[in-house]
């Protein structure tokens, strides 16, 4: 039976690559989130400016707001690798 010992660099390597993945994690399932939720609000959004003019507007804020998402899974992954 062999035993590995795990040297410091390899530790050191091994939680940069960890935080990659969790960086990765947070950008990706954020932009996942915020695509199924847009999926429903922008076809909703269409056939609300559709049919009424005037509720342009209100369907474009409606379809900006999940986007903050993205930009919260943005600053995590921002603050686990800085």
């Amino acid at each position: 039976m062999a035993v590995e010992t795990m040297t410091i660099e390899v530790a050191q390597a091994s939680a940069v690559g960890f935080k990659a993945i969790g960086a990765g994690l947070a950008v990706g399932l954020a932009g996942m989130g915020t695509g199924l939720a847009q999926l429903g609000i922008g076809g909703a959004a269409v056939g609300a400016t559709a049919e009424n003019k005037e509720m342009f507007g209100l369907a474009l804020l409606f379809t900006v707001i999940p986007e903050t998402v993205v930009i919260f899974g943005l600053v995590i992954a921002l603050l686990l690798l800085f």
